[in-house]
């Protein structure tokens, strides 16, 4: 996937305000890379536009053969749902269905004859597979984001975008998270694009690459 010249300028009651400005990224496939700046410096609204769940203000993004900036919402939705997996810091998980019905959405979704049996592997692969009728209520949050671990994989992403995904997590099982994270990965040989505080997650990627008020330094 390629970001060129990505710029996302947004309107404040003091006038315009540059999020980003002149963000060129260009990431193999199969690579795993760490997003990682302070607090402000456009780390998560960077990831959101690589996703496709925002528009730049201006430059452009290539995802899996598509252009994402020139699809309407509507087409950039069916690209998600075709190459895109997410794993967010507040897991994001449908409190109304079970960890099992959680994971077998992006198959149901598909129409995947078989989402089922393969939500049961991989939460047989995170280690829940006693938790599949568990509704997110009745799961530890090291639990839930290993559901929301397996639902991204789920989707057999071409990309898995995850923001802070250890952010909420104690120190112990936000290692667990990470060794999942790329175990998975490994397995399923996903590009892997991640934003971090965590030094440790950030050093198991491929690559770092640090922004700074906008810009990558």
């Amino acid at each position: 996937m390629r970001a060129e010249q990505i710029a996302k300028v947004v309107p404040t009651a003091e006038g315009e305000l540059a999020i980003l400005a002149g963000i060129d990224l260009e990431i193999n496939a199969g690579e795993s890379v760490a997003v990682v700046g302070a607090s402000g410096s456009g780390k998560t609204t960077l990831l959101g536009i690589l996703a496709g769940l925002d528009q730049p203000t201006s430059g452009r993004v290539l995802l899996a053969d598509h252009q994402l900036t020139s699809l309407d919402e509507e087409e950039r939705a069916r690209v998600r749902g075709e190459h895109v997996g997410f794993v967010f810091q507040t897991f994001q998980l449908l409190g109304s269905l079970t960890a099992l019905e959680n994971v077998m959405l992006p198959g149901e979704l598909r129409g995947d004859a078989n989402a089922e049996k393969d939500a049961l592997e991989l939460l047989e692969k995170v280690g829940l597979s006693e938790r599949s009728r568990h509704y997110p209520r009745q799961l530890s949050g090291g639990e839930q984001q290993r559901v929301a671990v397996a639902r991204a994989f789920a989707s057999r992403p071409t990309v898995l975008f995850a923001d802070e995904p250890t952010g909420n997590l104690d120190t112990a099982t936000g290692q667990r998270i990470i060794e999942l994270l790329f175990d998975l990965n490994k397995e399923f040989a996903t590009t892997l694009v991640l934003v971090t505080h965590d030094d440790r997650l950030a050093q198991r990627c491929d690559r770092i690459v640090e922004i700074e008020a906008g810009r990558i330094v």
